[in-house]
């Protein structure tokens, strides 16, 4: 290969430490044009770069991909090929003659720092899980094989410019890959070494923050390549996920910088942010089925996008009633205002709600607050774990009922920020009983089947009471098919979670049967509420009565449960009917329902996914001074209405389709 006839281009900023090492390497081995593009450094790289004999261009706006695009305009025509390499002295000049070797084949050479254990061993853990992503991203969505996205790459000119190149940022390398395969360009990788840094600090893997923001741009980018993949195919199909995949991204960026509700004018930016997810979801209503990369990679990402959001105020008692139980405390028997706590007290302790009030919390949810708190008392722990529960539901719901159906719930805007964003441990309960009720579809009576679907509704009780109705249909149902002896047995079973629990609680032989009933603030508080509100406006006394709703729900459930004969139908019924009633509603009770959404399709829950939203602006009153807690009449309309009238509207289709096909 000629060597007159390649350029070696070097993105630099604050690089003046390796940076003449890099050049002299360069030029040793032949390679004597070079240019140095310096993207705004305040230390001397451009003069070190010139006295070492290169080229010096100079580029103020600020990017990784903005330098490299610099760096190659107005090309000498003799050039034939672009090298890039980094500033910073890590990429293995020693292996370049490797990469030369197989121009004379192909037209896009990239060293491969990962074929080797010393290679991978120099690169950071968040590296090599960030290449190996984005490399798997690659072949699922475009089917070539990379092992790497490598700064030192070796291109030919006219291919380069073939590739039209639009990323200006750190999403620079990936673009080039992928589009690489898309013009069928003679692609080969090769074996290099790699070497630790040899001198300033790096602008990606060398901070967390750093490394974080470089991954979102990957992925990104990703997402956006493949969406203008499908787009080109003219497949409205393909577009819609991919354009509401994409509005998904767009609300949890968004929306993850606006977590801070008692700040005056947050709301409402936070509510754009969920209006462009909403948009994206229902985009996404009429795909059947759809890539799993792009189904896992918003999904996972938009999560991601909203893990570093500042949580609601809920988060704030379960760190502290996980610490206080791994310093022998009770969370039953003393409120976080306790006097006797007083010497534990955090620098986040006064952001507790309701501080003198004691845990409202089932046993099994304590004892999961207390690992936690035991792996560390951060909300970051708190939220990976919620999230981590999350995720295995999106698993299972897009595993039994398809990827398509599955986006219900893997890229609803309410179980995004409820678990990822505003940090709400329902997603534990959810885990459980969707776990609970696939298992029981495939119950046949035989076995010990049946103890386990029981013992995992357990769980789901014994995490949050409000899903007893569902384990009583169970027990109901189990009786009926397969014999009441069993079902006494599996009734049993699902004991054990709660009593498990409850038996590892330090102080358990001081509580009485009073620690276990709910404070007083559940007998009078309102929120969102909608038939309560209703009854309060001809009946004033009700406001202070909420214990009354108990019976109606009770009797309502039992009636369902005596005519229902499929439990998701029986569970989305029961959700209804308990939140149509129940004084307290907040936004994250609606993803209770959601699994079951993903069975059924039921319209009402899709648009309360979108209209739950409308709860936050009793968020807004209460940061400008308000706190009466109380949704406009307007508001109260938008919440629900699409809720019951979608609900009611569905099953009548659903019921007339059916007879019809009778």
């Amino acid at each position: 290969m000629d060597l007159s006839e390649v350029i070696v281009i070097i993105p630099a900023l604050n690089e003046e430490q390796a940076l003449p090492q890099v050049i002299r390497d360069l030029k040793a081995r032949g390679l004597n044009q070079i240019r140095v593009v310096d993207n705004g450094s305040s230390d001397r790289t451009a003069e070190v770069a010139s006295l070492a004999g290169a080229e010096v261009l100079f580029e103020a706006r600020r990017g990784y991909g903005q330098a490299c695009w610099t760096g190659y305009q107005e090309l000498p025509e003799h050039v034939k090929w672009v090298l890039f390499c980094d500033a910073d002295g890590s990429d293995a000049m020693e292996d370049l003659p490797l990469l030369l070797a197989e121009a004379e084949e192909h037209e896009f050479v990239l060293g491969n720092r990962r074929a080797s254990i010393e290679g991978r061993r120099v690169m950071t853990p968040v590296q090599n899980f960030g290449n190996g992503l984005a490399t798997t991203l690659i072949r699922w969505g475009w089917g070539f094989a990379y092992q790497d996205l490598g700064p030192m790459r070796l291109i030919r000119r006219e291919a380069l410019l073939k590739l039209g190149m639009k990323d200006r940022g750190f999403g620079w390398t990936v673009e080039m890959q992928v589009r690489a395969v898309e013009e069928g360009l003679r692609i080969k990788e090769v074996a290099v070494g790699y070497h630790p840094r040899q001198g300033g600090r790096s602008k990606i893997s060398g901070t967390l923050r750093g490394s974080f923001q470089a991954g979102s741009i990957i992925l990104s980018t990703l997402g956006v390549l493949y969406f203008k993949k499908m787009t080109d195919t003219f497949e409205v199909k393909k577009v819609c996920p991919v354009l509401g995949g994409i509005l998904i991204l767009l609300g949890a960026w968004w929306m993850s910088g606006q977590g801070e509700f008692n700040k005056p004018g947050v709301v409402p930016v936070f509510l754009q942010g969920a209006g462009l997810m909403g948009l994206g979801l229902m985009l996404s209503w009429s795909v059947r089925s759809m890539s799993l990369v792009w189904f896992w990679l918003v999904a996972v990402l938009a999560r991601l996008l909203l893990l570093p959001m500042v949580p609601g105020d809920d988060i704030w008692r379960y760190l502290w009633e996980g610490a206080i139980q791994n310093q022998g405390y009770n969370p039953y028997l003393l409120a976080p205002a306790s006097e006797l706590l007083e010497g534990l007290r955090t620098d986040w302790w006064s952001w507790i709600n309701h501080r003198e009030i004691t845990a409202i919390y089932p046993p099994l949810t304590q004892l999961g607050f207390r690992i936690l708190a035991w792996i560390a008392p951060t909300v970051l722990v708190f939220k990976l774990a919620f999230i981590a529960a999350d995720l295995v539901v999106c698993w299972l719901l897009q595993r039994r009922f398809g990827r398509g159906a599955g986006l219900i719930y893997a890229w609803n805007p309410l179980v995004l920020y409820s678990f990822a964003g505003g940090g709400h441990y329902d997603s534990w309960m959810i885990l459980a009983v969707t776990c609970a009720w696939l298992l029981w579809e495939r119950q046949d009576g035989k076995g010990v089947g049946l103890f386990l679907v029981a013992g995992l509704m357990g769980c789901g009780v014994a995490l949050k009471y409000v899903c007893a109705p569902l384990l009583a249909w169970m027990l109901w149902e189990a009786g009926r098919k397969w014999g009441w002896r069993k079902s006494g047995g599996m009734a049993l079973v699902s004991t054990l979670p709660f009593l498990i629990a409850a038996l590892m609680l330090p102080g358990l032989g001081e509580m009485s049967w009073k620690e276990w009933i709910p404070r007083d603030f559940a007998q009078y508080a309102r929120s969102a509420e909608f038939v309560p509100h209703y009854l309060e406006g001809v009946w004033e006394e009700s406001k202070r009565m909420n214990q009354i709703f108990l019976p109606v729900v009770l009797v309502l459930v039992l009636w369902r449960l005596w005519r229902s004969r499929s439990l998701a139908y029986f569970a989305e019924e029961f959700w209804l009917l308990l939140l149509l009633l129940s004084p307290i509603i907040h936004a994250w009770y609606f993803t209770w329902a959601l699994p079951f959404a993903v069975a059924t399709r039921n319209l009402g829950w899709r648009l309360v996914s979108v209209s739950g939203f409308v709860y936050f602006m009793l968020q807004d009153r209460v940061a400008r001074g308000d706190l009466s807690w109380k949704l406009t009449e307007l508001e109260r309309l938008v919440l629900w209405l699409p809720l019951i009238l979608g609900f009611v509207g569905w099953r009548y289709l659903r019921r007339k389709s059916t007879e019809a096909e009778l």
